[in-house]
């Protein structure tokens, strides 16, 4: 499988970026793909409202990078200032942003067969 960081909005509202985030993960394995998401993981250990354990968190999930062969950017809530930092640290790694895949309803159901609109760095990206 091919290791990708998963990048989505996060905060604002939390439980419907969480659920969407969840079917961003499964569009991921059903591509084949063994996504890290980072901002899903750390946040339940890590207090997102103090800047140190933020920090901790954000240096955690980008010290991903080095292990992983792409980043994958879900936007159909469109792209968050924490996921536009993401993506320029990854700049250097990947020496491109990620050019969008188009997809499906952000509030559907987690089981859900629609694909969500993604954007991936990979030379094969399918639009």
């Amino acid at each position: 499988m091919r290791r990708v960081i998963l990048e989505t909005p996060f905060a604002g509202d939390i439980e419907a970026h969480v659920a969407y985030a969840r079917r961003c993960l499964r569009d991921c394995l059903a591509r084949g793909e063994a996504p890290i998401a980072s901002h899903l993981l750390y946040p339940q250990i890590l207090d997102d409202s103090i800047a140190a354990e933020r920090a901790l968190g954000i240096a955690a999930g980008l010290g991903w990078l080095r292990l992983a062969e792409a980043m994958v950017a879900y936007i159909d809530y469109g792209i968050s200032p924490g996921m536009r930092a993401a993506m320029e640290a990854a700049l250097p790694r990947f020496k491109e942003f990620p050019q969008p895949r188009k997809g499906a309803q952000p509030k559907a159901p987690i089981s859900s067969a629609s694909q969500p609109t993604r954007c991936s760095n990979e030379s094969n990206s399918q639009v």
